[in-house]
Protein backbone atom coordinates (compact mmCIF):
# COMPACT_ATOMS: atom_id res chain seq x y z
CA UNK A 1 0.00 0.00 0.00
CA UNK A 2 1.40 3.35 -1.03
CA UNK A 3 0.21 6.05 1.33
CA UNK A 4 1.08 9.63 0.53
CA UNK A 5 1.71 11.80 3.55
CA UNK A 6 1.04 15.49 3.18
CA UNK A 7 2.31 17.72 5.93
CA UNK A 8 -0.37 20.04 7.28
CA UNK A 9 -0.13 23.65 6.24
CA UNK A 10 1.52 25.85 8.85
CA UNK A 11 -1.76 27.67 9.46
CA UNK A 12 -3.38 24.37 10.44
CA UNK A 13 -0.84 23.94 13.25
CA UNK A 14 -1.36 27.35 14.84
CA UNK A 15 -4.10 28.23 17.32
CA UNK A 16 -6.98 29.95 15.54
CA UNK A 17 -8.21 31.89 18.60
CA UNK A 18 -7.67 32.40 22.34
CA UNK A 19 -9.01 29.58 24.50
CA UNK A 20 -9.42 31.45 27.78
CA UNK A 21 -9.75 29.32 30.91
CA UNK A 22 -10.69 25.73 30.09
CA UNK A 23 -13.34 24.20 32.35
CA UNK A 24 -15.37 20.99 32.24
CA UNK A 25 -18.74 19.92 33.57
CA UNK A 26 -19.32 17.01 35.95
CA UNK A 27 -20.31 14.72 33.07
CA UNK A 28 -17.10 15.36 31.17
CA UNK A 29 -15.07 15.10 34.37
CA UNK A 30 -16.59 11.64 34.90
CA UNK A 31 -15.49 10.58 31.39
CA UNK A 32 -11.96 11.80 32.15
CA UNK A 33 -11.91 10.00 35.53
CA UNK A 34 -13.07 6.77 33.82
CA UNK A 35 -10.27 7.06 31.26
CA UNK A 36 -12.74 7.45 28.40
CA UNK A 37 -11.61 10.95 27.40
CA UNK A 38 -8.38 12.90 27.17
CA UNK A 39 -9.67 16.49 27.17
CA UNK A 40 -6.39 17.87 25.83
CA UNK A 41 -6.84 16.04 22.53
CA UNK A 42 -10.26 17.60 21.95
CA UNK A 43 -9.16 21.03 23.16
CA UNK A 44 -6.27 20.96 20.70
CA UNK A 45 -8.56 20.00 17.82
CA UNK A 46 -10.98 22.78 18.79
CA UNK A 47 -8.20 25.36 19.09
CA UNK A 48 -6.78 24.42 15.68
CA UNK A 49 -10.15 24.83 13.95
CA UNK A 50 -11.12 21.15 13.67
CA UNK A 51 -14.78 21.53 14.58
CA UNK A 52 -15.41 17.79 14.78
CA UNK A 53 -18.80 16.38 13.88
CA UNK A 54 -20.65 19.49 12.69
CA UNK A 55 -22.61 20.08 9.51
CA UNK A 56 -21.04 22.28 6.84
CA UNK A 57 -23.17 25.31 7.77
CA UNK A 58 -22.07 25.15 11.42
CA UNK A 59 -18.44 24.78 10.32
CA UNK A 60 -18.80 27.92 8.23
CA UNK A 61 -20.36 29.76 11.18
CA UNK A 62 -17.41 28.74 13.36
CA UNK A 63 -14.94 29.96 10.75
CA UNK A 64 -16.74 33.30 10.73
CA UNK A 65 -16.91 33.34 14.54
CA UNK A 66 -13.12 33.08 14.73
CA UNK A 67 -12.83 36.23 12.59
CA UNK A 68 -15.73 38.16 14.14
CA UNK A 69 -15.23 37.20 17.78
CA UNK A 70 -18.45 35.21 18.18
CA UNK A 71 -19.04 32.06 20.22
CA UNK A 72 -17.45 28.88 18.83
CA UNK A 73 -18.96 25.39 19.20
CA UNK A 74 -17.32 22.08 18.35
CA UNK A 75 -18.87 18.62 18.71
CA UNK A 76 -16.91 15.37 18.97
CA UNK A 77 -18.37 11.88 18.85
CA UNK A 78 -16.65 9.45 21.25
CA UNK A 79 -16.87 5.68 21.43
CA UNK A 80 -20.11 4.44 22.89
CA UNK A 81 -22.20 7.05 21.08
CA UNK A 82 -21.18 9.79 23.53
CA UNK A 83 -20.85 13.35 22.25
CA UNK A 84 -18.76 16.07 23.87
CA UNK A 85 -19.34 19.71 23.03
CA UNK A 86 -16.70 22.40 23.42
CA UNK A 87 -17.88 26.00 23.60
CA UNK A 88 -15.56 29.01 23.59
CA UNK A 89 -17.38 32.15 24.66
CA UNK A 90 -17.35 35.20 22.40
CA UNK A 91 -15.14 37.19 24.79
CA UNK A 92 -12.65 34.26 24.76
CA UNK A 93 -12.57 34.24 28.58
CA UNK A 94 -13.59 30.60 29.01
CA UNK A 95 -13.89 27.38 27.03
CA UNK A 96 -16.24 24.73 28.42
CA UNK A 97 -16.23 21.00 27.72
CA UNK A 98 -19.71 19.59 28.33
CA UNK A 99 -22.17 16.89 27.39
CA UNK A 100 -25.17 18.06 25.32
CA UNK A 101 -27.48 16.97 28.16
CA UNK A 102 -25.70 19.45 30.44
CA UNK A 103 -26.37 22.47 28.24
Amino acid sequence: MNAVYEAPEAAQCLPQFQLGSPVMTQGVNALVADGRLNPYVLLRRHLLGDWGDLCEEDRRLNDQAVQLGNRILSAYQLEGNTTVWIITESDRSVTTLLLPSEY
